[in-house]
């Protein structure tokens, strides 16, 4: 079979033969439809992401962990947890039959193999615990999660949205998203801590960080209060590390702040997570929530895999 192969930690998948999969005891066969690369799938690659050490083990490997794809039967279906070093990047997969679950009807299969971005938006609901009229500040708005996040906290009624990003063109565009204000994190720190300060107005409520590292640091400067009071809460949900893996936590911004950081799988469960998954595929039926995709076909891996200016699309390979 034709496959996106990676030889080397940190190497760049090529369009290349692989051997077919074997299936196991229990185990189908699926031939991938449509496939994300998400960051996690270039982290992964790169050995940087903490669950890094089980997929790159063994060289050569086929990137990415999921996908929709479809069965023997022509059965459309999602599926996930393929077996080093297979991955969903390849013409066939061998998955678990438990790990196959049947796809929503009238969707494009691209669509579907996004939505985890939307699902991971949702965590300002499920981690975030946002309420009608509060405000979110989305720390790394320009990318295809933020403006995801950006979309569903206006869907869920945010009273305020602020957003975050690099590129002032982008920024623009964050505003017709639904952004009430936007801030450009290239900037001095000390401009960019008025900033944060000038754009939170009575607080933050929800703060769904996907950079992390240096504008984060400053952000959390920013929450610490001038004089004595009580504190509002402000719940940061920590998502991504785009800017950085360290921050610097000075004690005031959590002593006095109401500040608490909670990670993105927060209030994820057995019993939420199929609640969210409805809400976002109901607006994906409705239209009132989007996903801007760039289609390539697995050919075109090698070039793909090194895109830098795809400006919020979320990449779709398919097979």
């Amino acid at each position: 079979m034709k496959a996106a192969v990676v030889h080397e930690l940190g190497g760049v998948p090529r369009y290349e033969d692989f051997p077919d999969p074997v299936p196991q005891d229990g185990e189908v066969f699926v031939r991938p439809r449509a496939v994300a690369v998400e960051n996690v799938d270039k982290a992964i690659v790169n050995g940087t992401h903490y669950a890094a050490g089980r997929f790159v083990a063994t060289f050569p490997m086929i990137p990415a962990f999921d996908g929709i794809g479809e069965l023997e039967d022509g059965t459309l279906v999602s599926f996930g947890n393929l077996h080093p070093p297979y991955g969903a990047l390849a013409e066939l997969c061998v998955v678990d039959e438990k790990m196959t679950r049947p796809i929503p009807e009238g969707i494009d299969p691209a669509v579907l193999s996004v939505m985890s971005s939307a699902i991971t938006a949702m965590s300002i609901k499920a981690g975030g615990e946002l309420e009608s009229g509060q405000t979110v500040l989305v720390q790394g708005g320009t990318g295809v999660a933020g403006r995801l996040t950006i979309a569903i906290a206006r869907l869920l009624g945010a009273g305020r949205i602020v957003a975050t990003g690099r590129d002032d063109d982008q920024l623009r565009e964050l505003r017709d998203l639904g952004a009430d204000t936007v801030i450009n994190t290239a900037v001095p720190d000390d401009d960019l801590l008025r900033a944060y300060r000038a754009g939170m107005g009575d607080g933050y409520d929800v703060i769904a960080d996907y950079l992390w590292g240096r504008p984060t640091t400053v952000l959390l400067r920013a929450l610490i209060p001038d004089a004595f009071a009580f504190g509002k809460r402000t719940r940061l949900i920590q998502i991504g590390e785009l800017a950085g893996d360290v921050v610097e936590l000075p004690a005031a911004s959590l002593r006095t702040s109401g500040l608490e950081i909670v990670g993105a799988a927060t209030g994820l469960n057995a019993e939420t997570m199929p609640q969210l998954y409805e809400q976002v595929l109901a607006w994906t039926r409705t239209g009132e929530l989007s996903f801007d995709i760039e289609r390539v076909p697995l050919s075109g891996i090698q070039a793909a895999w090194q895109r830098t200016d795809l400006r919020g699309k979320r990449l779709v390979v398919t097979p």
